[in-house]
């Protein structure tokens, strides 16, 4: 996935060959906010207008930007893998949740 960051804000941006343009989604927002540019430098233009406006429309009617997580969420998985998973954290003398967390903050930070 490629990544633009503006402002601690970051954008998950994909080719729309239809427009033949880039197209940019700001992640993680209460609400959506997109934008579209022929290159890299008019994308980043576009991404820092939409961001300007989509905080500003927010501060007017009083809506926090930025979405909020609670820190869970429920996964399924078949039984055999939460069994590896159980056997993993076992070994390393870890809780489930202590490891899985520590796996997928491994993966994201490769």
């Amino acid at each position: 996935m490629n990544i633009m960051e503006v402002n601690g804000y970051k954008a998950k941006i994909e080719y729309d060959p239809e427009l033949e343009q880039f197209r940019g989604e700001i992640l993680g927002l209460n609400g959506s906010a997109d934008f579209y540019g022929i290159n890299p430098a008019a994308l980043k233009r576009e991404f820092k207008k939409s961001l300007k406006i989509f905080l500003e429309v927010c501060e007017e009617n009083g809506i926090t930007p930025k979405k909020e997580y609670s820190g869970k969420f429920n996964l399924r998985i078949p039984p055999k893998l939460h069994s590896k998973i159980a056997t993993a954290a076992a070994s390393e003398e870890k809780s489930i949740n202590e490891w899985v967390s520590e796996t997928l903050q491994s993966s994201i930070s490769a």
